[in-house]
């Protein structure tokens, strides 16, 4: 069977992503990154997922980017709570001039995370990423819109042996069209456990999520909207 790397974060729509591709019959290969992140909470949770996905091999990298700082994840920044949904940067299809980008944007994050694993993918031979990027239901990040992945698709063909011998990788991006509610809904038909997830920027002492910034608020409303009961909230 084909191999494929999937980043994996720990939050529903990685877990969802990498679970569309086993779905699909490919062999996962994990990987996790450390990048200095307040809620380091995630890596447990990425740690989870990769037991319950079964994946071959999982890899976690620690590449500290709060030495750069410049986002609330990542430094002394506060984290936005309480925004309303319609400001989140969902359903926009506009570029993205035509709204905020919240302080909670890792500056060239994706684009760091998917050249660590396009480094994976050529030496095992995989032709694909997963990644669990969605162009809807966001908080308006630059890097998980499709003209970004289509870039980096074309970068990946010039900047690696693979790409130019012919053997081009891919960037598998299953959730980019779908709503959070969709995507919800598309775990649960695969049977996912979305209590083994993380998805909160800001979460207290005990790793319980904070209930307010702008990814709790996007998850609540995505589950809510599925008719269903966040399992992390009963």
């Amino acid at each position: 069977m084909a191999r494929v790397v999937v980043l994996l974060s720990g939050g529903l729509d990685s877990y969802t992503a990498a679970a569309v591709a086993k779905r699909e019959g490919f062999d996962l290969s994990a990987l996790s990154v450390n990048y200095g992140q307040r809620h380091a909470r995630e890596l447990e949770a990425a740690r989870a997922v990769a037991a319950s996905l079964a994946v071959d091999e999982h890899i976690e990298i620690d590449l500290d980017l709060s030495r750069f700082g410049g986002s609330a994840l990542t430094g002394d920044l506060e984290v936005p709570k309480g925004r309303a949904f319609d400001r989140l940067g969902s359903r926009s299809s506009g570029s993205s001039g035509e709204q905020d980008i919240p302080v909670t944007y890792v500056p060239a994050r994706n684009t760091i995370f998917l050249a660590l694993a396009l480094g994976w993918a050529e030496v095992l031979g995989a032709d694909r990423i997963v990644i669990g990027v969605n162009a809807l239901d966001y908080s308006g990040y630059p890097d998980c819109r499709p003209e970004f992945i289509r870039a980096f698709e074309a970068l990946a063909a010039l900047a690696t042996r693979a790409g130019v011998e012919g053997q081009r990788i891919r960037i598998f991006t299953p959730l980019i069209d779908l709503t959070k509610a969709e995507i919800i809904k598309l775990g649960m038909s695969l049977e996912l456990d979305y209590a083994l997830t993380h998805s909160c920027y800001d979460p207290g002492p005990d790793g319980r999520p904070c209930r307010q910034c702008d990814s709790c608020v996007l998850r609540a409303h995505g589950f809510e909207a599925a008719g269903l009961r966040d399992p992390l909230l009963v």
